[in-house]
């Protein structure tokens, strides 16, 4: 017997998801705290999802739960997103930039489970061979999630600039082979 989905994964867009995201961005305060933010920049969610349209295979993916009390069954409330590239640094590669969820809905298991909806539509769909992800260097828990799901820190960093602050990236990675249900 499968387990049913307790959510979903949807492309954002600038028409339709732009307040929505903003409102994700508000309910991850700790997010933006670890760059020297009380809050989320003003107009942050028009800003990402304009760079994800005009940037090529960007992609930005809204994690979605359903809203019980809604009679409409397509009704849901964005609790995460997921902000990936296709084919980059390289052909193959995927970039995973951001895996995000809502500070209410954190340790729950809606990161895995989205995670677990995107791995094998990467390998399969998207023909991606393995993904890369930048962690930032003071997010042990984020360190901890990917290295939970598999991904191996690769030894190599890098230092960027991201405002008034210096943050060190250390980069991880994972193959997108053998998946269940693979020849």
């Amino acid at each position: 017997m499968s387990v049913q989905p307790t959510i979903s994964l949807i492309p954002l867009s600038l028409e339709w998801h732009s307040d929505a995201l903003q409102q994700l961005y508000w309910a991850t305060p700790g997010y933006w705290a670890m760059y020297n933010f009380s809050t989320p920049p003003a107009g942050q969610a028009d800003h990402d999802l304009r760079a994800a349209a005009e940037t090529p295979g960007r992609t930005l993916l809204g994690i979605v739960r359903p809203v019980e009390e809604a009679t409409d069954a397509a009704r849901g409330e964005l609790v995460g997103m997921i902000d990936f590239r296709l084919h980059w640094p390289e052909e193959g590669i995927v970039y995973l930039g951001l895996v995000m969820v809502a500070e209410p809905y954190q340790r729950q298991g809606i990161g895995r489970e989205a995670w677990g909806l995107l791995r094998p539509w990467l390998a399969q769909q998207g023909q991606m061979q393995t993904v890369r992800a930048a962690i930032e260097q003071f997010n042990p828990t984020a360190l901890q999630f990917f290295a939970s799901l598999g991904f191996v820190v690769t030894g190599e960093a890098r230092r960027i600039q991201v405002g008034d602050k210096f943050v060190r990236l250390l980069y991880m990675e994972l193959a997108l082979h053998n998946l269940p249900g693979e020849g």
